[in-house]
């Protein structure tokens, strides 16, 4: 395992990190079983950092973590988010009073004394264009019940916005081959400003791992059939803003990558890996198998500048008009 500094915190986790949406709920059938299970696996493979939140499955992959971590707790770095059990436009979430009652909850699910990092989860931009949030956040860093904080955000326009307050220490982005606009000033002003970068959707919900036909169907309770056009939360947390058939499509134009590689998906990943200015991916999984899979980036070979340019290219010429949605 690599690992890399979460931005200027002095923390190094691992490059190849892991999300818990998955095993929370909302991406059909899962196994308590199974996840606790493949974050053992990882945890033996040297992975030391887990992105959750208080609505994965109510609060379920934080119960989780807690029981796979007991004993770990100081070698195993966890980030959580909140604000989306309540509306999140309304101020008044945001409020000292609310958002400690979200950072109690949390703590108690997840079992541990302080939270390394907590994350607002893709909030309004109005409520960071205001900004009183982040005195809230530093009151609970004051008090010990946060190490840092960050932001998790939808668009570039929010991560700028973010940046202009100097104890923001990360920010959890959608970045992939289909969603490349972060490469033309967030992350290199993040990275510029001493600032983590986590990236969330790095296959962009499957997609690039090329194993979809235009044709598949998804469970009723996987987010990637009731919000494929943002139905229930922002489109881009889908297929990265792109419809599902044309995901297919653009997906099949780049199953070249794979090419001397171990397979599509690793590829993907390891395109992330290769912008050093990103602190980690955090891909999901719900079986050891997945984390197996993801892993693989860590082996896969690098891209060199000519495929760096033939996939911004492509990005350029045949992604970047359908992706959906602010971002």
């Amino acid at each position: 395992m690599n690992y890399r500094e979460l931005g200027n915190t002095g923390i190094m986790i691992s490059e190849v990190s892991f999300g818990t949406w998955a095993i929370g709920g909302s991406w059909g059938r899962t196994s308590d079983t199974e996840a606790l299970k493949s974050l053992e696996y990882a945890m033996d493979q040297g992975v030391n950092f887990f992105d959750t939140a208080d609505v994965y499955g109510d609060g379920h992959s934080e119960e989780l973590l807690a029981k796979a971590t007991k004993g770990k707790e100081d070698q195993i770095h966890i980030a959580t988010k909140f604000c989306r059990q309540g509306d999140i436009f309304d101020p008044k979430n945001y409020s000292y009073e609310k958002v400690s009652a979200y950072c109690e909850d949390s703590l108690r699910r997840l079992n541990r004394e302080a939270i390394d990092l907590y994350q607002i989860h893709c909030p309004a931009t109005e409520i960071l264009r205001e900004g009183s949030v982040f005195d809230v956040l530093d009151r609970l860093k004051k008090e010990g019940k946060i190490r840092h904080y960050g932001v998790s955000v939808e668009t570039v326009e929010e991560g700028l916005i973010c940046l202009e307050n100097p104890n923001v220490k990360s920010l959890q982005i959608i970045f992939n081959m289909f969603r490349q606009k972060p490469l033309e000033n967030l992350i290199p002003e993040a990275y510029q400003k001493g600032v983590g970068l986590l990236v969330r959707l790095p296959l962009a919900s499957g997609l690039l791992t090329g194993k979809f036909t235009a044709e598949h169907v998804f469970e009723a309770d996987d987010h990637r059939r009731f919000n494929e056009n943002g139905e229930a939360f922002n489109v881009g947390e889908t297929f990265a803003g792109l419809g599902f058939r044309k995901g297919v499509e653009l997906a099949d134009e780049l199953k070249w990558i794979a090419e001397g590689r171990r397979s599509m998906a690793s590829a993907a990943l390891r395109w992330i890996l290769d912008q050093k200015q990103i602190t980690c991916i955090i891909p999901g999984f719900k079986n050891v198998k997945q984390v197996e899979d993801n892993l693989s980036a860590l082996d896969t070979k690098p891209f060199s500048a000519e495929e760096q340019k033939e996939i911004q290219r492509f990005y350029q010429e045949k992604v970047r008009d359908f992706v959906r949605g602010p971002y």
